[in-house]
Order: C-alpha cells, then sequence, then structure tokens
C-alpha cells in the first residue's frame, strides 16, 4: 500500500524560490504530508498558524522578514518541528537558527532524500510536546512519573531524565528541551562518563542518515556544540565547575562526576 498524502500531518513549505518551493513541495507530498506553502515570511506565519503545521522548512533569505525573525514569531505559537534552508554556509546563521529554536538548519543546494531522511528521524523522536520554554507537565506530575518508572529515568545530581515520556526535570522542575538537546543529553546520560566524540555526536542528533562511513563536516559538529551550549544555559550550568556536561578538549564531550547533594 502506498503512503497517503497527509498520513504524516502538515508540512509548510516557506520559500521564495519558486522552483526550490515546487521541490520542497513535492519532496514532501511523496514523503506523505499535507503541504501548503507561502511566498513570504508574514504568509508564512499565517499559513502555519491556521494549518497548524507539524513542520515547517524555512528559508533565511525572505523578500519581507528574515528567515530568522518568522522563526521566533512562529514559535510564540507552534512546537513544529522546523528545517532552516540558506545557500550561506555561515557559523553564525547556524547558530542563530539553533538557538532560535530551529530543529536543523540545511544549505542549499541540498539533496531532497537527505531532507526526507533528517525529518523522518525528527518525526520518530517525537518532542516533549513544548512551545518556546513552556513545558506542559506540571512538575508534580513529573515526580509522580519518575517515582513510577524509576528503571527508566535516567538520573545525574539532581537531573532526572526519562527516556519512556522524553521530558526533563531538574530538582523536580521541568526543562523545555528540544528534540536534540534532549538526545544529546540522553546520550551524555547513558554514557555514564564515556567521551563521547562530536562525530559521535552528529550521528545521535541526524539519526540513521547518518552512518559510520558518513562524512561529518565542520557544519554538523558546530551544529553540535550550539546544541551543547542551549543545553549549558538551560541547566545554568557553571563553566568552572559543571555538574552535567564536560568539554573533553578537543574530542567531545562526557559527563561530569556525581556530586554530593
Amino acid at each position: 500500500m502506498g503512503i497517503v498524502v497527509g498520513d504524516l500531518g502538515v508540512a509548510v513549505v516557506i520559500e521564495d524560490d519558486d522552483d526550490v518551493r515546487n521541490l520542497l513541495d513535492a519532496v514532501l507530498q511523496q514523503a506523505g504530508f499535507e503541504v501548503h506553502s507561502a511566498a513570504t515570511g508574514r504568509d508564512g506565519v499565517d499559513v502555519a498558524r491556521h494549518r497548524q503545521a507539524n513542520v515547517i522548512t524555512l528559508d533565511v533569505g525572505l523578500p519581507d522578514i528574515d528567515g530568522f525573525e518568522v522563526l521566533r514569531r512562529i514559535r510564540q505559537f507552534s512546537d513544529a518541528y522546523v528545517v532552516m534552508l540558506t545557500g550561506r554556509n555561515e557559523e553564525l546563521d547556524t547558530i542563530s537558527a539553533l538557538q532560535g529554536g530551529a530543529d536543523d538548519y540545511i544549505v542549499k543546494p541540498f539533496r531532497p532524500r537527505e531532507l526526507r531522511a533528517r525529518i523522518s528521524a525528527m518525526m520518530r523522536r517525537p518532542r516533549q510536546g513544548v512551545v518556546g520554554e513552556v513545558v506542559a507537565e506540571p512538575s508534580e506530575q513529573m515526580a509522580a512519573a519518575v517515582n513510577a518508572r524509576r528503571g527508566k529515568v535516567l538520573q545525574h545530581n539532581g537531573l532526572a531524565l526519562d527516556t519512556e515520556t522524553r521530558t526533563v526535570a531538574l530538582r523536580g522542575t521541568p526543562l523545555g528541551l528540544t528534540r536534540s538537546e534532549f538526545d544529546l543529553l540522553q546520550e551524555l546520560l547513558k554514557g555514564t562518563g564515556a567521551v563521547r566524540t562530536r562525530a559521535d555526536l552528529v550521528r545521535v542528533v541526524r539519526g540513521e542518515y547518518y552512518g559510520e562511513d558518513t562524512y561529518i563536516s565542520e557544519a554538523d559538529e558546530r551544529a553540535v556544540e550550539v546544541h551543547i551550549g542551549n543545553l549549558r544555559r538551560k541547566l545554568h550550568e557553571d563553566p568552572q565547575d559543571p555538574r552535567w556536561l564536560v568539554t573533553v578538549r578537543g574530542v567531545g564531550y562526557r559527563l561530569a562526576p556525581t556530586k554530593a547533594e
């Protein structure tokens, strides 16, 4: 049986280039999305709001307002997965996109197969149901969930990550993490102090599309660094005395030693 359009939900394409927009429409329809598109940033925000998008592809260079401002506006009402598309491979763009709430960042020209694979990986690992920093699950429910599923909860220095519900709490207070932030934190918690290279963590974020023999670019590794930086900010990590995330210079990251509470 073939894929029925709309099976995966609603995708919104915000792109001013007609050819690229048509290509994205076709790729996402073939993947199983109901697709709606817009050629300007303002129209894109309206379409994303009214169509209740599940996935959004967002061009950085739009004719009215740039993609970063569009992303900021969308994040005020939506936790849709957002993939930023741009013709510029600049570190500042990557940092701005990921810090602004994008889930991924692809430089044009892109391969349709790669875009589909990245979106598929995101959809298989659902986010926590957050918009911005506001978490849907109250701390009392989080505490009850931790107590009920201890075998599925990774704990370290007051941090509790529930692998089943994909929720995280710091001393009982829920944290709003993106999918990539959650996956990276889970990988480091599972490692119990083992060093994870940046390439290892790129594969965690990218999913099955990035195998052991896949080339890992500097942009991929920079994206991991940005995600780790966002995690540290949300954890209020002290860089001089880290409780959770330790940088292994020139290699990657590991979990900090256990500390007495």
